[in-house]
């Protein structure tokens, strides 16, 4: 039988913000994340982006540690207000 995904909320357009206030390309940030034992590709981070994947939880602790920003950062307008 076909699954079909439900689509939750989108945090890509936060994490694409968060990535060009800190001057960093997708590779940049993917090789930062790499050497923090995040194994994770451009094209994968691009998806997390567009809102085609979840984010994994490891990756965000490792995002809030390189933007040094609360995690509310990463949840701002998906609650229906900003947090």
């Amino acid at each position: 039988m076909e699954q079909k995904i439900r689509r939750d909320r989108d945090m890509g357009s936060n994490l694409r913000r968060l990535r060009t206030e800190h001057g960093l390309s997708q590779e940049k940030l993917c090789a930062e994340l790499q050497r923090r034992g995040c194994d994770i590709g451009r094209t994968t981070y691009a998806k997390y982006e567009s809102g085609e994947l979840n984010i994994r939880a490891s990756v965000l602790i490792e995002l809030r540690k390189i933007y040094n920003c609360s995690y509310d950062e990463f949840f701002a307008g998906l609650g229906g207000e900003d947090a």
